[in-house]
């Protein structure tokens, strides 16, 4: 499994910086964003975010454009020594990254709901709670960026999508009773969506294939499966087969344990009196 500590953040305006330096070396190299694209084996859009600076130039493409651009290494150790800022840690970077482009999607959450179905407000007080505080400017930047990655749910071929929670996390009264139901309700919102699957995992269960704790399943365009799980103090970028495959196996039991989708909406249509 790769697994690492993150100590490490990201400074927007050096992506910017960063990605200007992408951007002279391509057009000293007499190369279109289309033509690197290629050679890297990714699309046009993800050259032209990583110049623009809005998106995260990983290690592993650094190396690759150094060797394609005659770089010398420059933009590795560019990426290497990006000065730090309270945001998001790299391995976080490249979950959502990968979460950006993925065509399918599977989340088993036990501790809170999936960041991709909070409300604001919800979204908003989990980030307060945390420990060491951030200040309210970090909470407003990191509370927009959650809600942000939620626009795959509406976009144009959106991915598939399924999600199991441990039905506990219902029961919790974070925010308060309004933000409690605020949220029950967008959650059988996004219940109903097209290539959406939601399904709880019962309190009356004796014992399930979850616990040891939340995770996250990826496929990525070319089919590359990928899973990414977070604890208290870091998280792990899993990408070895026998490992994500382990977890797969995780995931199907699960589904099996939990309630159906259908069952699922009638537990959140009880917990909020429609019926």
């Amino acid at each position: 499994m790769n697994s690492k500590k993150l100590p490490r953040k990201r400074n927007v305006s050096s992506m910017r910086m960063l990605g200007a330096q992408v951007q002279a070396a391509r057009k000293a190299a007499g190369l279109t964003q289309r033509e690197l694209a290629a050679q890297c084996l990714v699309d046009e859009e993800t050259i032209a975010s990583i110049e623009q600076g809005r998106r995260t130039l990983m290690p592993d493409m650094a190396e690759l454009l150094d060797q394609l651009l005659g770089t010398k290494g420059t933009l590795a150790a560019g990426v290497e020594n990006l000065p730090e800022i309270d945001q998001f840690p790299l391995f976080a970077e490249q979950y959502m990254a990968q979460e950006r482009e993925a065509i399918a999607i599977s989340w088993y959450e036990c501790v809170v709901l999936p960041g991709l179905l909070q409300t604001r407000e919800y979204a908003c007080t989990i980030l307060s709670e945390r420990v060491p505080a951030y200040d309210e400017d970090e909470i407003t930047v990191m509370t927009e960026a959650r809600i942000q990655r939620q626009e795959i749910l509406q976009r144009k071929g959106a991915p598939t999508m399924s999600f199991i929670v441990w039905e506990p996390v219902l029961h919790l009264c974070i925010g308060g009773p309004k933000v409690r139901r605020d949220q029950l309700r967008h959650l059988r919102e996004c219940a109903e969506l097209p290539g959406l699957a939601l399904q709880f995992l019962p309190m009356k269960t004796s014992a399930h294939a979850g616990l040891a704790g939340p995770f996250i399943l990826l496929e990525t365009p070319d089919h590359q499966h990928l899973a990414y799980t977070e604890s208290q103090r870091g998280s792990q970028w899993v990408s070895d087969p026998n490992e994500v495959s382990i977890l797969a196996r995780k995931y199907a039991m699960l589904r099996s344990q939990a309630l159906t989708p259908q069952e699922s909406k009638g537990l959140l249509d009880r917990l909020l009196g429609d019926k």
